[in-house]
């Protein structure tokens, strides 16, 4: 299953990670560092004098914030701070949201937003998850040990805060998504949840159609060696995962599936938590359609939120306590199912949709409602590409080119006319006489042929101005294995949603090549693929509108 090019990617994700990093990976990177020895508190239970630098008198009617250690799943100390509302005497109980943090961030990560969320009369506990930065314990992925500590956290804060155990919430971003919606599964207590930037489907995320998401999984792989301590599990994991051994798929399969909110979709719904979820069209790392599947099966109170960006670019921003439209509906679903607050949330269209192509927000009851109609572009013809080259389509730079889109309205792009025909598939449709509202989930149906058993192939939706530029609407990744090489396969690939507007005078085009660099791919040397359309069978991708 392995490539000679594999090694040389993988070396080079480091340089990738770097560049990431010096944007909008998870959240800016001016957060403070955690605080001095000095500063902290004593164990859980007891109250330590002198342990909150950031402390202000209540009387000044600012809120309290302490920094705390509290013991997590056996005994692990998790690093933590305490925000607390102005004024607040322990006489009158408040509602409480636990913030677990991103991955590789440290604890004050959302000090500005558990500042204004004490200032409406909330105390919010953040804690750095274990593995990382100054708390204990190794990374487990959002394995059981970081579901318990959650657990733990809320009995630390219904034991030493003014916090009302009937009106318990979570929110996390990215890393802290994850292990929100996991908790909220596993503890009744949690009446409410925001998960922004997160997962459904571990697997799904990375592996889509069997095909590893190099950047993305060696963007946290060296995140997490450098904020924290790799459990020997994740790191067995992530090298049978970046050297493809397919001998390890099931392992790693079971381990995904052990890390998903999916597989415990039953007890999320018999809990009744109310789920608010959010996520950018363009993120690298969770791509949205895994966020919509998992959100059309839950059945308590629910909301969907997509936004231009990419991972945690949409929640960035608020981070800094800047205005967020992100944060702001996060604060009004806690006020409206922990609070009682009537603002209004509820009566809204639970799916809330902002184009790439506009500054709205459109509404819709269901994500299934989204699309009100569909347009076939017909693949026609018979169509052969050498493997091993990248044409000059490709999906980016994972954060990096959607982030610039969600700022400067620059996607990726590619010459269409240029594409060179040897290594890239191409089919154009007419030009449209109105604008094209594509929304939701494009879908490609083909019939494959390899001189190989083994193949990866990238599919590419542009949108095609006068010039033959084209402007990346969508992608997705598929890789095939133990194929008969030379019979025809049928592929049927979810290409991943979005929200875009297609001008009056363009056209759409569809292009397949089989390298990026986004993904490993798996064509050995010297390999060919065929794309047909038989009589039969015609190939066709399927484009999701609205009228």
């Amino acid at each position: 299953m392995g490539h000679p090019r594999t090694a040389f990617r993988t070396s080079a994700v480091g340089a990738v990670s770097a560049a990431v990093l010096a944007g909008t990976a998870f959240a800016p990177a001016t957060a403070a560092p955690p605080a001095p020895a000095a500063a902290r508190a004593a164990p859980a239970g007891t109250a330590p004098p002198g342990n909150a630098p950031a402390r202000t008198a209540s009387a000044q009617g600012l809120p309290e914030v302490r920094f705390v250690d509290i013991k997590g799943d056996g005994g692990t100390v998790l690093k933590a701070n305490v925000v607390t509302p102005p004024g607040a005497d322990g006489k009158q109980r408040h509602p409480v949201i636990v913030l677990p943090t991103s991955w590789g961030m440290p604890q004050v990560e959302y000090l500005a937003q558990a500042k204004k969320l004490a200032d409406s009369g909330y105390v919010v506990v953040s804690y750095n998850v274990r593995g990382f930065w100054q708390s204990g314990g190794n990374i487990e992925v959002a394995g059981p040990q970081d579901i318990a500590d959650a657990s733990k956290v809320i009995d630390w804060a219904l034991a030493n805060t003014p916090a009302d155990p009937d009106r318990i919430g979570m929110a996390g971003v990215s890393y802290g998504a994850g292990i929100t919606l996991l908790a909220s599964g596993f503890d009744k207590r949690i009446k409410a949840v925001a998960a922004m930037s997160g997962w459904a489907d571990l697997t799904d995320s990375i592996y889509s159609e069997r095909t590893q998401h190099l950047q993305a999984s060696g963007l946290l792989s060296g995140l997490g060696k450098v904020t924290g301590r790799p459990s020997p599990e994740f790191e067995r994991v992530t090298e049978d995962f970046l050297a493809s051994r397919l001998d390890k798929e099931d392992e790693l399969l079971a381990w995904g599936r052990k890390r998903s909110p999916a597989t415990y979709l039953d007890r999320i719904n018999d809990n009744g938590a109310a789920i608010m979820m959010g996520n950018a069209w363009g993120d690298s790392i969770f791509p949205p359609n895994q966020y919509a599947d998992f959100y059309e099966k839950l059945t308590g109170p629910k909301r969907l939120e997509f936004r231009p960006g990419d991972h945690a670019t949409a929640e960035g921003l608020g981070l800094l306590g800047l205005p967020n439209d992100t944060w702001t509906n996060t604060r009004r679903w806690f006020d409206h199912h922990l609070r009682g607050e009537d603002n209004g949330i509820d009566k809204e269209q639970p799916v809330q949709l902002k184009s790439r192509s506009s500054e709205g927000y459109e509404g819709y009851p269901s994500w299934k409602a989204v699309p009100s109609t569909t347009r076939r572009i017909p693949l026609e013809g018979d169509k052969r590409i050498f493997a091993n080259v990248d044409s000059g389509a490709n999906g980016g730079i994972a954060i990096l080119s959607n982030a610039l889109e969600q700022f400067l309205k620059i996607p990726p792009m590619a010459s269409v006319p240029l594409l060179p025909r040897a290594f890239a598939s191409v089919w154009q449709s007419e030009r449209y006489d109105t604008t094209q509202r594509i929304r939701g989930t494009a879908k490609l149906h083909t019939t494959v042929t390899s001189t190989h058993e083994s193949g990866t192939a990238v599919a590419y939706l542009y949108d095609v101005g006068p010039l033959g530029m084209g402007k990346l609407v969508s992608h997705a990744p598929f890789t095939f294995h133990g194929r008969t090489p030379g019979k025809p396969f049928g592929v049927d690939l979810d290409l991943f949603s979005t929200a875009y507007d297609v001008k009056a005078g363009h056209k759409l085009a569809v292009v397949v090549d089989t390298v990026d660099p986004l993904y490993i791919e798996h064509n050995p040397s010297w390999a060919k693929l065929s794309f047909s359309s038989p009589a039969e069978d015609p190939s066709y991708l399927e484009v999701p509108l609205r009228k």
